[in-house]
């Protein structure tokens, strides 16, 4: 039975069709996955049925019937749920207290009836969950669990997840694809919005492909497979790719014998040590220890991958490394020079490169032209600064040739950097970061945002800096792409290393049980006894 359908649904937002006359019909008693690059639309297709966004052209109808959406509230009330990538929950507020925020007479509830109504319903479809427990208590997967366990609480029969496990260890993703599952027996619909094409063949039962805004695709899952989902993501035949190409399109899309095909040629350490934390100890800006006592070593010619679920410590150790955060305690030496009391400025001028995982905040001036953000470190060095003086030519014959060497697309140096794609903005950060072979490489999710053939390019950009002999530092909340670049991998959890694994040895399971807080010595010592 079709509970939900959208005909036609067009999206337009300034300069861009975000949903061009899509047409999507969503079954009871089914997983339904949504996939797509990023930018194809799913989000904002979901956005539109879930009331967030209205619509400029076509309709929906819930049950048969056409409806008109106008906010959560009234999506809710037909029964429609969402679970966002950030989730909206209180952190100082327990489970129930989350769950009843916001219904009519919240202040008036009976607190233990609440409790044990979400324990009913929570037990009903699987969910291990406390409800009088604190949600900053909770894992990442758990909360999700609150997240969804809301939604059903307020009587949701389509529950839409906007790429669930983009935060969950492998362990929680098992746990939530067993979820899934049981909800659907239970008749409910599920939307699934993913790119990770292991995981939509496995937890659907449909599976529709957006590009461009536009459907290109829809199947049963049984009836495809993934280089066909991967072909209509990308739009165009894997076979067209580099054998390279194509285990990195294979790999971004959760493939994890793909991720584990490439040839890590260099070993571990052979090089020289060109970054050294010794002891390192950070704070957060709300003053709160976030890494203790961490210590690393990546060499020249290695790639070495910080693995973990966001929020344990990985921003503030980048920015201490980068020099961009102070440091409490302990040392960081760059290519042999103690760099614990440098600047930013400092970490520049050793010839070290950096690539934020924010780009707009600390990658590019958006107002400024690409000239000037091409050239934003050496700015004022020759040949593009004379006597004090810029050089605009040297500075624009530069530009030219880094968006011809990186393949940025723009029309020329004078565009804005505001005015390109994320996936350009990305390559422009890359050419300039990448422009002064820099012995030194920190990348902080350096894909982020990005699309598949987008952040293949960054892939392969970063491996080529790997066989000149830079030493990079990979910190990436993406497993499959920890696997398909480290040489090694550091899993950290709660601002502390959990041990390290070589590439080539790093099993899903162990890197799972490590994020969630488990030392690889106490795993170790488990096998051996066991």
């Amino acid at each position: 039975m079709i509970t939900v359908e959208m005909r036609g649904i067009t999206k337009r937002f300034p300069g861009v069709v975000a949903n061009d006359a899509v047409d999507l019909a969503l079954r009871s008693g089914e997983v339904h996955g949504l996939l797509g690059e990023n930018g194809a639309g799913k989000t904002t297709l979901m956005n539109v049925l879930f009331g967030l966004y209205q619509p400029d052209e076509g309709e929906i109808l819930v049950k048969g019937e056409p409806v008109t959406i106008h906010s959560p509230a009234d999506a809710i009330d037909l029964g429609i749920g969402m679970v966002h990538q950030h989730f909206k929950l209180v952190q100082p507020f327990t489970v129930t207290e989350n769950i009843i925020l916001g219904l009519d007479g919240w202040g008036f509830f009976d607190m233990a009836e609440a409790e044990r109504r979400v324990g009913e319903v929570a037990a009903q479809y699987g969910l291990d969950i406390d409800p009088g427990v604190r949600v900053q208590e909770l894992s990442v997967g758990a909360q999700q669990r609150v997240e969804i366990l809301s939604s059903l609480y307020r009587g949701a029969d389509v529950l839409i997840l906007d790429e669930p496990t983009a935060v969950l260890t492998p362990q929680e993703t098992e746990a939530l694809t067993v979820v899934l599952r049981g909800m659907a027996e239970k008749g409910k619909t599920i939307v699934f919005i993913s790119h990770k094409l292991e995981e939509v063949l496995k937890v659907t039962d449909r599976v529709t492909v957006l590009r461009g805004g536009r459907v290109v695709f829809g199947a049963m899952t049984r009836d495809t497979d993934k280089n066909t989902l991967a072909r209509e993501m990308i739009g165009r035949d894997l076979a067209s790719l580099r054998a390279d190409q194509q285990a990195q399109v294979l790999a971004l899309a959760g493939s994890e014998a793909e991720a584990h095909a490439g040839e890590h040629g260099t070993p571990a350490g052979v090089g020289e040590c060109l970054i050294d934390v010794r002891d390192l100890h950070v704070i957060d800006d709300r003053g709160l220890p976030a890494v203790r006592g961490l210590s690393l070593e990546v060499y020249a010619g290695e790639i070495l991958g910080i693995a973990g679920v966001d929020g344990n410590g990985q921003r503030e150790l980048v920015e201490a490394i980068t020099r961009v955060r102070p440091i409490e305690s302990g040392q960081v030496v760059i290519a042999g020079e103690d760099a614990t009391g440098w600047r930013a400025r400092d970490y520049i001028k050793h010839n070290a490169a950096y690539i934020s995982d924010d780009r707009h905040r600390d990658g590019l001036i958006l107002d400024f032209d690409l000239g000037r953000n091409a050239t934003l470190k050496v700015f004022d060095r020759s040949p593009f600064s004379r006597v004090g003086l810029l050089d605009f030519r040297a500075i624009v014959r530069f530009t030219r040739e880094l968006i011809t060497g990186f393949d940025v697309r723009a029309p020329g140096p004078s565009l804005p950097a505001g005015k390109l794609s994320g996936g350009n903005q990305q390559k422009l950060i890359l050419a300039r970061e990448l422009s002064q072979n820099p012995r030194v490489i920190v990348a902080n999710k350096p894909t982020r945002g990005l699309d598949i053939g987008a952040a293949a390019y960054v892939h392969q950009k970063l491996m080529e800096e790997r066989e000149r002999g830079a030493g990079i530092l990979l910190i990436s909340s993406d497993l499959d792409e920890i696997l398909l670049l480290s040489d090694r991998i550091l899993v950290i959890f709660n601002g502390q290393s959990m041990g390290v694994l070589n590439s080539a040895d790093a099993a899903t399971q162990t890197l799972g049980l490590m994020m969630a807080g488990t030392r690889l010595a106490d795993l170790t010592t488990q096998e051996a006894a066991s």
